[in-house]
Parts: structure tokens; C-alpha cells; sequence
């Protein structure tokens, strides 16, 4: 009977020990199912960032455009406003010739007119001369008008396009900023989970071990129980344990020998294939700092962001594309490690010309002009791109 009880209550023990670990599952279970709860909201914190980066590229090509434009409807406008000027001081010519200095001409060869069909002719001819004026006056003053409402309408839409920019921006922010929360959640999702594992697993060793302590007491009690029971001589002679012990495991010759590692590193550092066009594209940027920022501009009298990457490139001999998405999705991508002078420095929507040391050569923003900065004062890079 005593013995039965102790069995007995190994048996319930073992079975408390099962509970207690199984009732600690669920705490991993839950984190698990947190995090992936949350991991579920980043990709599509992701999608929906993807999506607006999509957007904020499709606005830069067209804050370009518009930004080329307005600064054709600033020529046009000058070139209205020189040919009314012209036209204006013809007019003014043409009448002191005939009123002041060939006034006394003009009546003369009126007078000397051998009929009055030259008489009227002449006549006519000043009054022609006066229509045509004041008409070539109001054509150009209706295309001057013209030019100047355009141009303001331009600017208008231009500044719509980068009130947008910055809300676009804005909204990129807020959802890096979710998304860094987010994964942040996941990464102490990760330490519970680890630190919940670990604690289980210690828990399962400490109950293997009570559970192997209580088998080993119970079968030394019940050994003990069955020698008092057995009233023949403890020194009986039992038979030797001779029971083919020679274990002939033999397989510990460990001749591996597969540990030569012959290839070394097989990374291959990239060698630039011609830097002197990577000078040449550092030195122009240079040439530009101060010049203001332009939407869609590529002169000396403005540029914006990637104008000024097409502008370097160019003078090297380098033909890459307009746009700041298009510019950093082609040439070969780098490494911030790897990335040398001359480098496109890239982020959502901004491009810049990497210079060394962690400067670049940038157009910041409208407002701003060209300027060296830190490759950090746009935020993060998201990449370096080669195409020299």
C-alpha cells in the first residue's frame, strides 16, 4: 500500500509539472500572436509608404515641368516687353521725323505734288503709319498681358505643387516615424518572446530534473522495499556483467578534413573605372554652390535638386536621367562604405552629390541656394549610386 502511494505521487507530480508547463505556452503564444499582429500593420505601413513615394515621385516630374514653364513665360514675357519697347520708340521716331525735323519736307513734297491723288496718297501715308503703330502697340501690350497672366498662373500651380510637396512630405514622416514605432514593438516583441523561451526552457529543465530525482528515488525505495522483502544473502553471486560491453564504436576517426577553406574572401572591391569623371562631376558641383533653387531649372540661374546632379554628370560626358527617382534607380548602387566622391547621395524625392567625408554638394529647396551639407541633414541616405 505504501508503496502504491509513492507512485502515486510521482505520478501527480510529473502531471502538476505537465500543467504548470503547459499553462506557460500560451504567455509565447500571445507574444507571438502580438507580433505578428504588429508585423501585419508594418507591411501595410509599408505598402502604404511605397505607395505615397510613388506619388511623391510623380510630383517632382511634374513640379519640373512646371518649374520649365514658368521660366519660359519669363523669357517670353521679356521678349513681349523688349518688342513693345522697340516697336514704341519706332513710333516715336517715325513721328519726330515727320513733325519736327521733316515737317517742313513732308509739306513741301505735299505742296510739289503734281496731283492731288499724291496729295492723298502721302496724307494716307501718315495715317497708315499711325494705325499700324498703335495697332503693332496693342498687339503687343494684349501679348504682354497674355504672357503675364500665364506666368502667374504658373507660379500659382507651381506654388500648389509644393504646398503639396510638403504635405507629402509631411505624411512620409509621420509614417516613418509609425513604422520605426512599430518595428520597434517587434524588436521588444522579440526580447519577451526569447526571454519567455528561455525561461520556459529553464522551467522544463528544472521539472526533467525533479522528475528524474523522484524516478530515481522511487526506484531505490522500491529496490530497497523488494531487498528487505528478499531474505537470501545480499553477497548472492549474480552474474557478471559481462554483456558484450565492447563497444567498437570506431567511427571517431573524424577525417573531415573538409575545413580547408581555399577560396578566402571572394568579394571583389569595385575599382572605379575612371575617377577623373568623378573629379569633373565634384568640381562642377562646386562651380554651382550659391546659385538659388529652381524647379526644373538647369542653368546658372537656377537649378533644383536632381538639375544639379544632371548638370555634374554632364560635364564629365555622363548622360543620366532628369528626375531624382529615375536618377537613383539607375548606374550601379554602392554602399555607404564603398560610396567615393562623386557618388548620387539619395533619398525619397532628393539627390545630392556625395563629396567625401559625410559631405555633399546639394540644391536643399526652393528658397535655398547650393550648398554643402552633411549626407545627414535630409535624414538617412537610402543609397549611394555610381555612373562613372
Amino acid at each position: 500500500m505504501n508503496k502504491f502511494i509513492k507512485i502515486l505521487g510521482v505520478s501527480l507530480l510529473t502531471a502538476s509539472m505537465t500543467v504548470t508547463s503547459s499553462l506557460a505556452a500560451p504567455s509565447v503564444s500571445e507574444l507571438e500572436k502580438s507580433k505578428k499582429a504588429t508585423q501585419s500593420e508594418v507591411s501595410s505601413l509599408q505598402t502604404e509608404l511605397t505607395n505615397l513615394m510613388t506619388k511623391i515621385n510623380k510630383l517632382e516630374e511634374d513640379l519640373v515641368t512646371k518649374g520649365e514653364e514658368v521660366a519660359q513665360a519669363q523669357e517670353d514675357l521679356k521678349a513681349a516687353e523688349a518688342k513693345e519697347q522697340e516697336q514704341y520708340q519706332g513710333m516715336l521716331l517715325r513721328i519726330k521725323y515727320m513733325y519736327e525735323a521733316g515737317d517742313t519736307n513732308f509739306v513741301e513734297n505735299l505742296l510739289s505734288s503734281e496731283s492731288i491723288g499724291e496729295v492723298l496718297n502721302q496724307a494716307e501715308y501718315v495715317q497708315n503709319v499711325h494705325t499700324y503703330d498703335r495697332k503693332m502697340l496693342k498687339e503687343y501690350e494684349e501679348t504682354k498681358k497674355e504672357v503675364e497672366t500665364l506666368k502667374t498662373t504658373l507660379e500659382q500651380e507651381l506654388a500648389n505643387m509644393e504646398a503639396m510637396q510638403k504635405e507629402f512630405e509631411g505624411d512620409k514622416k509621420t509614417l516613418n516615424n509609425t513604422i520605426a514605432a512599430k518595428q520597434s514593438e517587434i524588436a521588444d516583441f522579440d526580447k519577451q518572446i526569447e526571454a519567455a523561451k528561455e525561461a520556459a526552457a529553464k522551467k522544463a529543465a528544472e521539472e526533467k530534473a525533479a522528475r528524474e530525482a523522484a524516478a530515481r528515488k522511487a526506484a531505490e525505495e522500491r529496490a530497497a522495499k523488494e531487498a528487505a522483502n528478499n531474505n537470501r544473502p545480499s553477497n548472492n553471486t549474480s552474474p557478471s556483467n559481462n554483456g558484450g560491453g565492447n563497444s567498437n564504436g570506431g567511427g571517431s576517426n573524424n577525417n573531415g578534413g573538409g575545413g580547408s577553406s581555399s577560396g578566402g574572401d571572394n568579394s571583389s572591391v569595385n575599382i572605379p573605372s575612371d575617377a577623373s569623371k568623378a573629379s569633373v562631376i565634384v568640381s562642377t558641383a562646386r562651380s554651382y554652390i550659391g546659385v538659388p533653387y529652381v524647379w526644373g531649372g538647369t542653368s546658372r540661374n537656377g537649378v533644383d535638386c536632381s538639375g544639379l546632379t544632371l548638370l555634374s554628370h554632364r560635364a564629365a560626358g555622363i548622360s543620366i536621367s532628369r528626375t531624382s527617382g529615375a536618377q537613383r534607380s539607375g548606374g550601379k548602387r554602392v554602399s555607404l562604405a564603398s560610396a567615393l566622391p562623386g557618388d548620387i547621395v539619395g533619398y525619397p524625392g532628393h539627390v545630392g552629390i556625395y563629396i567625401g567625408g559625410g559631405q555633399m554638394i546639394h540644391a536643399p529647396e526652393p528658397g535655398k541656394s547650393v550648398c554643402v551639407a552633411s549626407i545627414y541633414s535630409c535624414g538617412n541616405p537610402s543609397d549611394f549610386t555610381r555612373y562613372w
